[in-house]
């Protein structure tokens, strides 16, 4: 029997998820931190609504995850100038450092999740990955299915 793609690519992100945790225990870090601090190094000054849309979660549930990260000195919470109400969030000199001790994991598990894959066949890879996400990204803000999946 044919297995289902999706099937593939949830137990594939299962294991990358879990092959990197396992790494990133051995510094003390969880993968949500991980996303947190990479999120927070490539888009300082974010706030926290932002943040928790880019992480998929619930404001309060990034609120906690941030006061964790703050309460680690990984995070800094800083007044937003344009708003008194809002805190605009930065990674520390001690995230940032974290951050690059766990980049090199995430490369690695990455490395060894496409061993013996060429660059053109990354490259395919990349690509049809980009356009299932793009696909499904449309559809879930409201876009109507393509007319081949309804027929089909």
């Amino acid at each position: 029997m044919e297995e289902n793609v999706a099937s593939v690519l949830a137990q594939v992100a299962r294991l990358m998820r879990r092959t990197f945790d396992a790494r990133a225990r051995e510094i003390g870090v969880t993968r949500p931190q991980w996303q947190v601090l990479g999120l927070l190094v490539s888009h300082p000054g974010i706030n926290q609504g932002a943040l928790a849309e880019m992480l998929e979660v619930e404001p309060i549930t990034a609120g906690r995850m941030i006061d964790r990260l703050q309460d680690a000195d990984l995070v800094e919470r800083r007044a937003d100038p344009g708003d008194r109400r809002a805190w605009l969030l930065h990674p520390t000199p001690h995230g940032e450092d974290l951050f690059a001790q766990l980049r090199p994991f995430a490369l690695e598990t990455l490395e060894l999740a496409l061993d013996g894959l060429g660059p053109d066949e990354r490259a395919s890879l990349a690509a049809i990955l980009g356009r299932i996400r793009g696909n499904l990204s449309r559809r879930t803000n409201g876009d109507a299915p393509p007319a081949a999946a309804v027929r089909g």
